[in-house]
C-alpha cells in the first residue's frame, strides 16, 4: 500500500468484543490497525484471525497510564508514519450495587479505563494528527445508551459516559482547526461479554428483572465503518445503534 493510500486504525479493547469485530471490519475495508489492549495473547490472537501481521500491529498497553499511551502512539507512528483513526472502545463496568456499598476502587477504576484512558488516548491522537501530512484524521468515542439514561445502579459507569459525550463535543470543536473529526457511537446491548447478563435477565427500573434482546457485534462494526469511511469534511456526530426491541426508548 502506498504511503498516499495508506489508513491506520488505532483501536482500544481491541482484543475482544465490539473492538474486535470492528478491527476487522476496518481491515476488510482497508485499513492497517494497531491492536492495543492488556492482553497481548488475546491481541495477537485476534490480530492473527483477521489476516496476521503484515498489515497490523499488536502493542499491549494499560490506557489508564500516560507513558504506556505515548509508547502506544509512538509505535504506531514509527511503524505507520501516521494514525487516521482513532476508536476510544476500550470500557469497564463495575458491581451493580447500591452507591453506599461501591467501593472507592470500583469507581476510581471505572473512571480510569473508561475516561482518563479514552482522554489520553485523544491527547496522543491529537498531537500526531496535527503534525503528519495530510494533517487531521478521526476519533470515535465509544459511548453508551447510559449517556443519556441510566440503569440501575450503574453510577460510576453512566458517570463516565455522560462524560464521554463532552468530551466527544469538545474534540470535535477543538478539532476543527486541525481537520480533526469526532464522533461518537452510542451502543445498546451488542452481544459481548460485558452484555452477558442480559440474556438471563438484568435489573429494570420498575424492580424487575428481564431478559433483554440483543444484537450481533458484527453490526456495531459495520456502523463504526460506515462512520470511518466518511471524508473528515463529513461527520457523524453522534450515533446511537441498538437491539429494536431493547427497553431503551420509555426507560428514561
Amino acid at each position: 500500500m502506498s504511503t498516499s493510500s495508506l489508513k491506520v486504525a488505532l483501536i482500544t479493547g481491541a482484543g475482544r468484543g465490539i473492538g474486535k469485530a470492528v478491527a476487522a471490519s476496518l481491515r476488510a475495508d482497508g485499513f492497517s490497525v494497531v491492536y492495543t489492549g492488556r492482553d497481548a495473547d488475546v491481541l495477537n490472537s485476534a490480530a492473527t484471525e483477521h489476516g496476521g501481521l503484515e498489515d497490523a500491529l499488536v502493542h499491549a498497553a494499560d490506557i489508564t497510564q500516560a507513558d504506556q499511551v505515548d509508547a502506544l502512539f509512538a509505535a504506531c507512528e514509527q511503524r505507520f508514519g501516521r494514525i487516521d483513526l482513532l476508536f476510544n472502545n476500550a470500557g469497564q463496568n463495575a458491581p451493580a450495587v447500591d452507591i453506599d456499598e461501591l467501593e472507592v476502587a470500583d469507581w476510581q477504576r471505572v473512571l480510569d479505563v473508561n475516561l482518563t484512558g479514552s482522554f489520553l488516548c485523544a491527547r496522543a491522537a491529537f498531537k500526531l494528527m496535527k503534525k503528519q501530512s495530510p494533517k487531521g484524521g478521526r476519533i470515535i468515542n465509544n459511548g453508551s445508551i447510559s449517556a443519556h439514561v441510566p440503569r440501575p445502579h450503574s453510577v460510576p459507569y453512566t458517570a463516565t459516559k455522560h462524560a464521554i459525550t463532552g468530551l466527544t463535543r469538545s474534540l470535535s470543536l477543538d478539532g476543527r482547526a486541525h481537520n480533526i473529526a469526532c464522533g461518537q457511537i452510542d451502543i445498546g446491548n451488542a452481544v459481548t461479554e460485558m452484555s452477558a447478563r442480559m440474556a438471563t435477565g438484568i435489573l429494570q427500573p420498575t424492580g424487575e428483572v428481564v431478559v433483554e434482546p440483543r444484537m450481533p457485534a458484527q453490526e456495531v462494526a459495520d456502523a463504526v465503518r460506515h462512520m470511518a469511511s466518511l471524508p473528515l469534511s463529513s461527520n457523524v456526530q453522534f450515533m446511537t445503534i441498538m437491539a429494536t426491541a431493547m427497553p431503551y426508548i420509555g426507560r428514561g
